[in-house]
């Protein structure tokens, strides 16, 4: 029987891999950026089949090849501000910050345990393994990010990958499939792991939904294409939409309360899911809340028509108006006719609970506080403001009874504690980071192993040395 060595293997794949190309009228061999969904399905697939040839001992170097690759200061200067430029939302300092710490702080292959049982029937290991090719789908709001975040999880899992990113933010998103693909092949890993589409659209994400090469879907965005991976017939992991609330009571450290909630709540003009999106505060310190935000960055609209004005400007019905969201605070302050002060970086407007500031995600710089008579209608009013996403909530408070309370009865996948909104994803607080956060599915912060498959493997009566 004669042995086929895996760089055989490896020359053989490429060469497929090329015909494909040549077919698709691919310009880059092995650059991931493909004509149709088809021919980068297909492309994947192949590159999956021979990542199955690689050792965990490869998987550990190629995801360290796309983690020096995202963390390259040049790189992560241009995922910036590409991404601000072409989406038009965010700040790029913040989008640095991002981009490190998925670069930084994702889980590779370290995030896949084995599980064992020996007895005298003998012994049985729980392998964590790929799935295939996986179909993620990326928001505009985190493009560069979330590529990088899920291309080290999946390929640690070994899985190939095909991104469906947003039409708005196709130019980064290209540039860093691109950019990772070529490193990926000079470090010995089969082309077109990472791939893509030259026009993402609804029919090119659709199609690849459907596509029967296709095993798992991961979908990052807004409760419509969470509904739609749900509706595949497929595997799928959806990330929804939040609209957390910043709870803060009257045992809170109120300065420190104050400028943690301006930091999350401005954190990239408030495009996390993530972030603080509005304040629910005990009435006896609202005062003083709001006179310490306003020494760390914030402004408070206090005339009734200019919050009136902002409201008809970013608030459309139930939804904020795409033109507005990842905004900056000064550009906003501006439209209305606010001279905005120098260095302002929050709008916050003190509203009634049912106001659209607090019921609507507004994804930008622009924060609803709320006033509650006690500590029992502030929890009330938070958990009704969540929506019922399971997805963040922020507490700021020195009561162990009452944050536990207020954990228990909001059931967020994340719970912040005395600190901003970005902690939970790693960024300033313990534990890893993720910019996929499955609520609605119950997978929570993915990681690697988040994207691949329990088998179970039984080995009847021998290796038990008990």
């Amino acid at each position: 029987m004669t042995t086929i060595s895996p760089e055989v293997v490896r020359k053989v794949v490429a060469e497929i891999v090329r015909e494909v190309a040549a077919r698709s009228g691919t310009p880059t061999v092995g650059d991931g950026v493909f004509p149709d969904m088809d021919a980068a399905v297909v492309a994947a697939d192949v590159a999956w089949r021979a990542y199955l040839d690689c050792s965990m001992k490869d998987r550990a170097r190629f995801v360290r090849v796309i983690r020096d690759v995202a963390l390259q200061p040049e790189h992560l200067e241009y995922m910036a501000r590409c991404a601000v430029e072409e989406t038009g939302m965010g700040n790029v300092a913040d989008k640095i910050a991002k981009n490190r710490a998925a670069a930084e702080f994702t889980p590779g292959t370290e995030d896949l345990v084995t599980e064992a049982w020996s007895g005298d029937d003998g012994l049985t290991t729980i392998e964590i393994s790929p799935f295939g090719v996986i179909g993620a789908i990326t928001p505009t709001t985190n493009p560069t990010e979330t590529i990088i975040n899920n291309a080290i999880g999946m390929l640690a899992a070994g899985n190939a990958v095909v991104f469906s990113p947003h039409p708005r933010a196709t130019k980064i998103s290209h540039w860093l499939i691109r950019t990772l693909n070529r490193a990926l092949v000079a470090a010995g890993a089969p082309p077109n792991l990472i791939v893509t589409v030259s026009a993402p659209s609804i029919e090119n994400t659709n199609a690849m939904m459907q596509h029967k090469l296709v095993r798992l879907l991961v979908a990052t965005g807004g409760p419509g294409i969470v509904k739609a991976v749900l509706s595949s017939g497929k595997k799928a992991i959806g990330a929804g939409a939040g609209n957390p609330p910043a709870l803060v009571d009257a045992t809170a450290n109120i300065e420190k309360a104050a400028k943690d909630i301006v930091d999350g709540a401005s954190f990239d003009n408030n495009l996390p899911c993530t972030a603080e999106k509005e304040v629910i505060a005990v009435e006896s310190i609202t005062d003083l809340l709001k006179f310490e935000m306003l020494r760390h960055g914030a402004y408070e609209l206090r005339d009734p028509a200019q919050i009136a004005r902002l409201v008809d400007l970013v608030v459309d019905g139930r939804h904020a108006v795409t033109d507005w969201v990842g905004k900056d605070a000064s550009v906003i302050l501006a439209a209305i006719g606010v001279e905005p002060p120098p260095g302002v970086r929050l709008i916050i407007a003190e509203v009634p609970f049912d106001h659209p500031f607090v019921r609507v995600e507004l994804m930008m710089p622009v924060l609803g506080i709320v006033r509650a008579k006690d500590l029992d209608a502030a929890m009330d009013m938070a958990v009704i403001a969540e929506h019922g996403n399971r997805h963040t909530a922020i507490m700021h408070s020195s009561d162990v009874n009452a944050l536990t309370r207020m954990a228990k009865r909001i059931q967020t996948t994340i719970f912040v504690k005395n600190g901003p909104s970005y902690a939970g994803i790693g960024i300033g607080g313990e534990g890893y980071c993720t910019f996929t956060i499955a609520g609605p599915t119950g997978e929570g912060l993915t990681s690697a192993r988040s994207f691949a498959r329990r088998r179970r493997c039984v080995l009847v009566g021998g290796l038990n040395v008990r």
